[in-house]
């Protein structure tokens, strides 16, 4: 559940147009179900390693295992671009959704304070009138910082409050889902579908290559691995489980969403099932929906967050980054340090960046990490065949080598500036890794 991300719908929808691309259309929902078959097998390859490795830590401490200490660090430094950026991403949209709601209501702060600062086209209103000029302005998107700040708060106080507010807010944002795609089903115009795919198989696979950004949820699921009672049991489930669930709800929206209005339509739209709702004028349902995509989206941010801060809590207690990032809260028990300065670097940048230009930094690292947890079930099959395994994936080496290849595939259809940003992000963790972790490393002191 907590790979809803409901504000990047738009974004998906259209804007891998950007840079030459070809954008997907209606025919996102296919881009879906092929990242959806893609995540299927790399969902089993993280159930196999989350079963058989039930300590915090996801993909890097799958790789810490299986491919040492130096492959650990770059998919560790990988996992904090990946979580941090996709949370940006998130905090953005749910600032989109608090400006709807105070909208409902007839409350209208300034434009400065509840968007970000850096905005490439602009900002306009319904009507076409330009709010803000395109580039960079004096502002700061306020709810957008607050949000990730209280939910840091929450984070260190406990898992076990913090899990029982995500359930809750899980089954009200898929009510609300529901309600949207029952009310909605019924406006259809099939018209809006013609042409389904306007750019053929480059547009649907770019589509896919841009969708994996929202489902990275299921990788966040390994994270607390730890906090489990019966992890080889419990983690498998709740990975394929949340796989399986969110696919069919994405494609469900998108394929009522692009019918119940033109594609085009939803350009510029942090918001745009809940501002589709507004032009249509719903007023009930459409409260209806923006309460549960609020919800939706502080359930997302919940989970990322508190995967990010044990991925560093991870790195730290295997020496590779600085000890106080392991360091656990003597009365509530939570890495506070790491679970704050998650909190605090993805707050700043979602209150200055737009949506469009976080969504786009978070695929390729993703996709890396995909490639890397399933060469990490091929290498612990070579060693350690007779290791105990509470989930085997199906299929003997199928599914891993699958998933290799189609992640190499998507990645290549990522644009140059991805690319470019994600070297330029390694090479600087390459470079605090032989100037600070790889002296101080748990690994090389036991050596020593």
């Amino acid at each position: 559940s907590s790979i809803l991300n409901a504000p990047l719908l738009e974004y998906l929808i259209y804007h891998s147009a950007s840079f030459g691309r070809p954008g997907a259309g209606p025919a996102i929902a296919l881009s879906f179900v092929l990242v959806a078959i893609v995540c299927g097998f790399a969902s089993v390859c993280y159930a196999e390693l989350a079963a058989m490795i039930p300590i915090a830590g996801s993909a890097y401490t799958y790789t810490y295992a299986t491919m040492g200490e130096l492959i650990a660090w770059i998919i560790g430094w990988d996992l904090i671009l990946e979580y941090a950026v996709s949370n940006m991403a998130v905090c953005v949209g749910f600032s989109a959704h608090i400006v709807d709601l105070l909208d409902f209501f007839g409350i209208h702060p300034s434009a400065r304070w509840i968007s970000p600062a850096y905005l490439p086209t602009g900002l306009s209103d319904f009507q076409g009138n330009t709010l803000l000029e395109p580039g960079w302005h004096f502002g700061f998107n306020f709810p957008a910082f607050l949000i990730v700040m209280l939910l840091t708060v929450i984070l260190i106080r406990g898992i076990k409050e913090s899990a029982g507010a995500n359930n809750i807010m899980v089954l009200l944002k898929i009510t609300a889902i529901l309600v949207f795609i029952g009310f909605a089903s019924k406006l259809i115009h099939p018209a809006n579908w013609h042409p389904f795919a306007p750019n053929g198989w480059p547009g649907i696979l770019t589509g896919g290559s841009i969708v994996f950004f929202t489902y990275i949820g299921f990788d966040s699921v390994s994270t607390a691995a730890e906090e489990c009672k019966r992890p080889q049991r419990d983690l498998p489930i709740g990975i394929i489980a949340t796989l399986i669930v969110c696919t069919l709800l994405y494609i469900g929206v998108v394929v009522v969403l692009t019918g119940l209005v033109p594609w085009q339509t939803l350009l510029d739209d942090a918001a745009p099932v809940v501002n589709t709702l507004k032009r249509l004028h719903f007023g009930g349902v459409r409260l209806v929906v923006l309460v549960g995509a609020l919800l939706g989206m502080i359930s997302s941010l919940l989970v990322f967050q508190l995967g990010q801060a044990r991925v560093w809590f991870a790195m730290s207690r295997d020496g590779l980054l600085p000890k106080i990032f392991s360091r656990v809260h003597p009365r509530f028990q939570t890495p506070d340090f790491s679970t704050l300065m998650a909190g605090i670097v993805v707050g700043i940048p979602a209150g200055l960046l737009d949506i469009g230009t976080l969504a786009d930094l978070s695929n390729i690292g993703t996709l890396f990490a995909f490639a890397l947890v399933a060469g990490g079930v091929l290498i612990l099959r070579y060693r350690e065949p007779e290791r105990r395994r509470a989930f085997r994936a199906p299929g003997g080496p199928i599914a891993p080598i699958l998933t290799i290849l189609t992640c190499l595939l998507l990645m290549a259809g990522l644009p140059i500036t991805n690319w470019i940003r994600f070297f330029v992000w390694m090479i600087i963790g390459l470079v605090i890794y032989y100037n600070y972790g790889r002296k101080r490393s748990t690994l090389r002191a036991v050596a020593r």
